[in-house]
């Protein structure tokens, strides 16, 4: 039987306003994005191909600090063909992760959970990743076979080093690449950095929410190929995977053309390669079904 090459999105998020509030889009910036958007209006805008590849399956991942969003995710994704893994959320610091762990993985949905992730961008804090009780909490994490995606700033990224330090046997993946400073130019210390966290084997990153971290109004494929090219030559495309930040990548130009400047610039790599960075270090890592 001849196999299809598929597409894995394996970083996007879903929110139904009139169910959870969602207190962040309360800010200007981002009155575009503020409303309701379901696995449909994905599976209706992701038309764009990557390498011929047309969207197949995702993964979802949580905005929400709340362990009901998690729960929400969880139930949507055993009704919802198209999500295939959820990233969700508890609270790394509570002596009684192991136990809101449990409750989620035996819940509704539950064996979708893959990974868990904490908005630590937004922890002032400099150690936070280091703090006793949230190593704790990803020990937990950890003993129940879950992965761990961490969502650091630029300037942060010295937490995650500490981190694939200390964790060698907890599966890790850099959301958004560490956020570089792609609009400011200023990318010396990030490739500095991210080239040292790709050191550790257990780390890998996705290609992902560049383009709102690029000016909105103005970026080129251009502004977003140095960032591409230290991820290669750190990681490897195998230690890649695709992920498009939708909706939230609507404030830079949306779905179909963030796919469309990934298909650009994918375009002098071998198929292995594309395999790995568009389906097959996304299955591996969150343990998806095979696709064929």
């Amino acid at each position: 039987m001849t196999r299809t090459p598929v597409l894995i999105d394996a970083h996007h998020h879903l929110w139904d306003l009139d169910r959870r509030p969602q207190p962040w889009l309360d800010d200007p910036g981002l009155v575009s994005i503020n409303r309701t958007f379901t696995p449909g209006d994905l599976r209706s805008t992701a038309t764009t191909p990557i390498a011929g590849r047309h969207l197949h399956g995702t993964v979802v991942v949580q905005c929400m600090p709340e362990v009901p969003e998690t729960q929400d995710l969880l139930a949507l994704a055993e009704q919802e063909p198209l999500i295939e893994a959820v990233v969700g959320w508890a609270d790394l610091t509570s002596p009684a992760i192991g136990d809101v762990l449990d409750r989620l993985l035996a819940g509704p949905g539950g064996t979708y959970l893959r990974s868990l992730r904490h908005l630590v961008q937004g922890e002032t804090e400099p150690g936070w990743l280091q703090r006793h009780d949230v190593e704790r909490g990803l020990a937990a994490a950890r003993d129940r076979g879950l992965s761990y995606d961490v969502l650091v700033r630029s300037h942060q990224l010295d937490q995650a080093l500490d981190l694939a330090g200390r964790f060698p046997d907890l599966p890790q993946v850099l959301n958004h690449a560490g956020k570089p400073d792609i609009a400011g130019g200023a990318l010396e210390d990030w490739r500095r950095q991210v080239r040292r966290l790709a050191a550790h084997e257990q780390v890998l990153c996705k290609l992902s929410g560049l383009i709102t971290e690029a000016d909105h109004d103005s970026w080129t494929t251009a502004d977003i190929r140095p960032v591409r090219d230290t991820l290669f030559d750190a990681f490897g495309p195998d230690r890649l995977m695709f992920g498009s930040d939708w909706p939230v990548a609507n404030l830079a130009g949306g779905w179909n053309r963030w796919a469309a400047t990934v298909d650009e610039l994918l375009t002098d790599c071998a198929d292995h390669e594309i395999q790995a960075l568009l389906a097959g270090t996304a299955t591996a890592f969150y343990r998806l079904a095979p696709h064929s």
